[in-house]
């Protein structure tokens, strides 16, 4: 009991420190995002009647384990209308790295900026990776991982596929939040 109340005021304090605006359940507002050239482009034009939004990095090995599991996904779940937006919050991680980092890996979408992780803030997002899935009215439905182990021989409980499955069928999730697990998002330093 004592830990799950130490992670529940940890989560708190975690939304409070970041400004958390978009939560499990809530909808999600229109936000800009820069694509690897600079330009900056809004999340309106990128969503569709299902939004599966990654937070993912181009240094942290566990998000690297993701790479091709991630691919897997988008080539699962694409030809069904899911939008996939891969957003790299580091501040460490300049844009031709992450343009470079996606061609190394043959992504099948698109990385962008997340500038001053200012949409990492808004959506609460600490780690890399880190999953949210929205519906057609925008609403997040999942938080979380993709899935529960950073070894895919080891895979029990496949989060993103079951989500992207309930969402699709217009089911509620039966696990709508997940704990995330990666890197840290490396964050700018804010003025006090």
């Amino acid at each position: 009991m004592k830990r799950l109340l130490w992670l529940g005021l940890t989560a708190s304090f975690g939304a409070v420190l970041f400004g958390q605006e978009f939560k499990l359940g809530s909808k999600v507002g229109d936000f800009n995002l820069s694509d690897l050239k600079g330009n900056k482009v809004q999340f309106s034009q990128l969503k569709g009647d299902v939004t599966v939004l990654m937070f993912i990095a181009t240094q942290c090995p566990i998000s690297n384990d993701y790479n091709e599991r991630m691919n897997a996904v988008v080539g699962d779940y694409a030809s069904k209308g899911v939008k996939f937006v891969a957003v790299n919050a580091n501040s460490s991680e300049p844009a031709a790295e992450v343009e470079q980092h996606a061609a190394e890996h043959k992504f099948s979408f698109k990385v962008y900026k997340d500038e001053n992780n200012v949409v990492a803030d808004r959506f609460g997002a600490q780690v890399t990776p880190e999953i949210f899935v929205m519906d057609k009215n925008g609403t997040i439905q999942y938080h979380g991982y993709i899935d529960d182990s950073r070894n895919s021989a080891n895979i029990k409980t496949q989060g993103l596929r079951m989500a992207l499955d309930s969402v699709l069928a217009s089911k509620p999730v039966e696990r709508a939040e997940t704990k995330a697990f990666g890197c840290t998002i490396k964050r700018v330093k804010k003025a006090s």
